[in-house]
């Protein structure tokens, strides 16, 4: 298995390294540290240097000393993830951090991109990105986003889509789920019809349809969600199904806070652009407020 591990010495970053370091991998598997050095400054995120300060109060220039805090992010990311049967690279890299990572993980033929995530805020986030959720729109294979230091307890965001099955063939195929019991979680999208507008007499049959048709959804992902455990412990999976209902992103994070969920596992179809900032995803929502590490699969990024 190819991993590739991105660092910049942050809290945040360090917690992915810790995540890695538990991974149980197979023989002649590879892990390549990267960090990435930008050099050229943000429109909206001057530097000290272009604000006249001084870059540092040992003498290095302002390169110098980021250079340094990211080699000594990478060197230690190396020592920590050395284990019998895996390699170990370490890279510093230059440019625009995103496009950076992707373009390594595309070179590499990368199986899956591990990222920290700084959480930088809902309102920065939605209207700047952020360099992990412009990977996750990019990448060319699974990118987990790591807030925790272990994978589970595991979550299955499951909708029936093929962009599901793609996330639990990762499952049922990466040894490192492994033996992992996995709750696997299913939410149909109900909601009750507001009377406002309605002439006399047509709300109630209007209420009557949609009783109909909330029952049948419940119906469905309840029957989704016992099909995929069945398929799951059938793959050596200890599965749970949870079916639940409301908006998918709200209670599939609501769900892993409440449970001290370490991973959420969710395939997306990787809307990107003006159309995914507008319309957002399930996917990209939970990416946004949940409080634990998520694996997005998208639907052509298995390698």
């Amino acid at each position: 298995m190819r991993i590739l591990l991105a660092v910049d010495g942050s809290d945040c970053s360090n917690r992915a390294v810790q995540l890695v370091s538990t991974f149980q991998l197979p023989p002649d598997s590879s892990i390549r540290v990267v960090a990435v050095y930008r050099p050229y400054t943000d429109a909206l995120s001057l530097s000290w240097a272009s604000m006249g300060g001084d870059a540092s109060t040992n003498g290095e220039t302002e390169e110098e000393a980021e250079t340094r805090i990211l080699r000594e992010a990478v060197a230690r990311a190396e020592a920590d993830l050395q284990q019998p049967g895996v390699r170990v690279e370490g890279f510093l890299l230059r440019g625009r951090p995103a496009s950076a990572i992707v373009d390594e993980a595309r070179a590499a033929g990368s199986d899956l991109v591990v990222v920290g995530s700084r959480g930088h805020g809902r309102i920065a986030t939605m209207l700047l990105g952020s360099t992990a959720s412009e990977v996750v729109d990019h990448a060319p294979c699974p990118v987990l986003v790591a807030r925790r230091g272990r994978l589970d307890p595991v979550v299955f965001a499951d909708d029936a889509s093929s962009s599901a099955r793609h996330a639990e063939q990762v499952l049922t195929d990466w040894p490192l789920f492994s033996g992992l019991p996995v709750t696997v979680i299913t939410v149909a999208e109900v909601a009750v019809p507001v009377a406002a507008g309605f002439t006399p007499g047509l709300y109630d049959q209007v209420l009557e349809s949609y009783s109909r048709s909330a029952d049948e959804a419940r119906e469905e992902v309840r029957a989704e969600a016992d099909n995929e455990a069945h398929r799951l412990s059938d793959a050596g999976h200890p599965a749970t199904p949870v079916p639940l209902e409301g908006d998918p992103a709200t209670e599939i994070v609501r769900y892993a806070r409440d449970r001290q969920v370490a991973t959420i596992v969710m395939g997306t179809r990787g809307h990107t652009g003006l159309a995914r900032l507008i319309l957002g995803s399930t996917a990209r929502n939970v990416l946004l407020h949940a409080d634990c590490s998520v694996l997005v699969v998208r639907e052509h990024g298995i390698p």
